[in-house]
């Protein structure tokens, strides 16, 4: 198997794995609307360890997705 090939397969395995994690963060871990979230401002984030939490489910989900789709351009040039 080519390295192009074998590149494709584990940005796609990346992508879908960031995807749901995403998806994931997005639709358990975001605080309900009964929350104080909108009294809270981005200095207090570690006041409020939900809030943290999100966050880094949400950035650590969104490198998942850009590295994928680098790696899958990446092999798609080469």
């Amino acid at each position: 198997m080519p390295i192009q090939g074998l590149m494709i397969i584990m940005a796609g395995v990346l992508f879908v794995a960031s995807a749901a994690a995403f998806m994931y963060a997005k639709l358990r871990l975001r605080p309900g609307q009964g929350s104080d979230l909108d009294e809270y401002y981005y200095e207090f984030e570690d006041h409020h360890p939900g809030l943290a939490r999100y966050n880094a489910w949400c950035r650590a989900a969104w490198t998942g997705i850009i590295t994928a789709m680098l790696l899958m351009f990446l092999a798609l040039v080469l």
